[in-house]
Order: structure tokens, then sequence, then C-alpha cells
């Protein structure tokens, strides 16, 4: 038979694992989220870089933005 203290503990480590693993699986979900946001930003400035639905250029020449320009606009508008 298990004591009083022996229960609360087993009840303690069972709560803490549910609770951490819920927190880890949120964490995990809220990253990915934000990694999604980054690209639909990032893919909308592509798009009127190159000149978007009108069919234009827009502002490179050759219609097409390089990673380093795509990370240097996030990282200037969102300071990240």
């Amino acid at each position: 038979m298990k004591t009083a203290m022996q229960e609360l503990i087993e009840w303690y480590q069972k709560e803490h694992f549910v609770k951490t693993t819920f927190h880890i699986q949120l964490l995990n979900k809220f990253e990915s989220l934000v990694e999604k946001e980054k690209e639909q930003i990032v893919n909308a400035y592509c798009d009127g870089a190159k000149g978007g639905a009108n069919g234009n250029k827009g502002q490179h020449e050759n219609g097409w933005v390089s990673i380093q320009m795509r990370n240097k606009y996030y990282k200037q508008t969102y300071n990240n």
C-alpha cells in the first residue's frame, strides 16, 4: 500500500509530465506558425519586388529576389 506522500509524489510527477509535454507541443506549434508567417511576409515582399500581379518586373531588373535580399528585408522590417 502506498503512503499519502508516495501518492502525492506520483500525482505531481504525472501532472508535471503532462504539463511539460503540453508546453513543448504548444511551443513547437507556435514556432512553426511564426515560421509560416515569416514565409508569407517574405513571399509578399518578393511578389511586390518582382512586380506582382501587374506583370512588371518591379524593382528587380530580372524579376527575381535573392535569398539574401529576402532575409535582409525581413530582418530590417521586423528587427529579427
